[in-house]
């Protein structure tokens, strides 16, 4: 039997990133990637702390953050210690890349070039006071959240 993403289809799935957190950010692009393997229409909208992902200076620079995340297993006071943080992020980032998950910039480029599109916040964008030059080059557009709903439209949404 031939894997189901040789056919194209007529689905769209949007997802909106909106916590820049390297496990946030991972799970959007899994879901994606899987997306556009099974050749489905997808369009990644970043908002709010979700840009992160697609700013050049802070993509490649993603943490896991051990506070408020009772998977983690520490209690929150452990996680507000110095270094704690950095320890977490280089403990997911060694487990991930065990599973063959590649680092941030590479999952998305790879997601881009299988097909995906790329949109920032307008709101966001503008109030951070950023420039398309700040933004990763796979970004297609600055939209505004009206045009991001006509451009799902029909489509299922996914809030990440």
């Amino acid at each position: 039997m031939p894997p189901i993403f040789e056919e194209e289809t007529d689905r769209k799935i949007s997802i909106i990133v909106s916590k820049g957190t390297l496990d946030w950010v991972t799970a959007a692009f899994v879901i994606g990637n899987a997306a556009v393997s099974e050749g489905i229409e997808l369009h990644v909208f970043f908002t709010f702390y979700g840009m992160d992902a697609v700013i050049k200076k802070k993509m490649d620079h993603l943490k896991v953050t051990p506070v408020a995340n009772p998977s983690m297993g520490m209690p929150n006071l452990v996680g507000v210690l110095p270094g704690v943080t950095a320890m977490a992020t280089a403990m997911m980032k060694k487990q991930m890349a065990e599973q063959g998950v590649p680092p941030t910039k590479e999952f998305i480029q790879m997601v881009a070039d299988a097909g995906a599109h790329l949109h920032v916040c307008r709101m966001t964008f503008d109030m951070f006071g950023l420039t398309k030059d700040d933004l990763y080059e796979e970004v297609e557009d600055v939209l505004s959240a009206s045009d991001f709903l006509e451009l799902a439209e029909g489509g299922q949404i996914i809030f990440i």
